[in-house]
């Protein structure tokens, strides 16, 4: 038994011959599955992404044409109040599954990245909020923001999918079945 699990912990990658370490161990996964907090997850980033989808038209729509400034604005601003809740809920389920705040190892350069998310979007709202620079260039930091949380996103689900194959193989092995 040691030795299989030792296997699984220690996957080697496909095309690539180093070791990859699983996302989750089976005490994380069980603390991932019974908190509430990995439901709360999974409903706050699909609606985050909702809400940065009818954004970004809005946005492209009065970098467009220069109508509809203030509700994209509003967009913007509902798309960041979405990132910060996301945030708030995601560094507690990373406590509660990996016993820190941010930065746990399996989630490491996502959280980085995160934190260039957040900077470019609190930039937005600085600059909505102090009109230090025009409408045009405040939508343009929204553009680079929602780039930088397109990257981001991406990065949480290819992670994801990379634990959700483990999973898969895991279960695999254990009923006897090719990995």
């Amino acid at each position: 038994m040691t030795g299989l699990r030792h296997s699984l912990q220690h996957q080697t990658a496909p095309d690539r011959g180093s070791v990859v370490a699983p996302l989750y161990t089976p005490e994380e996964r069980r603390r991932r599955d019974a908190t509430p907090w990995t439901l709360v997850q999974g409903i706050l980033a699909p609606v985050q992404f909702l809400v940065f989808a009818v954004s970004l038209g809005l946005v492209c729509r009065t970098l467009l044409t220069g109508d509809g400034a203030t509700i994209a604005a509003g967009s913007v601003l509902l798309k960041t109040a979405c990132l910060m809740a996301i945030m708030v809920t995601g560094a507690i389920w990373e406590k509660v599954v990996y016993g820190q705040y941010l930065f746990a190892k399996a989630f490491f350069w996502e959280d980085v990245f995160s934190m260039l998310v957040i900077a470019l979007h609190v930039a937005y709202v600085v600059a909505l909020v102090s009109g230090t620079v025009d409408t045009r260039t405040q939508l343009l930091i929204a553009l680079a923001a929602y780039a930088a949380y397109v990257v981001n996103a991406t990065q949480f689900v290819l992670k994801l999918r990379a634990a959700r194959l483990q999973e898969r193989r895991e279960l695999l092995v254990a009923v006897g079945g090719a990995a």
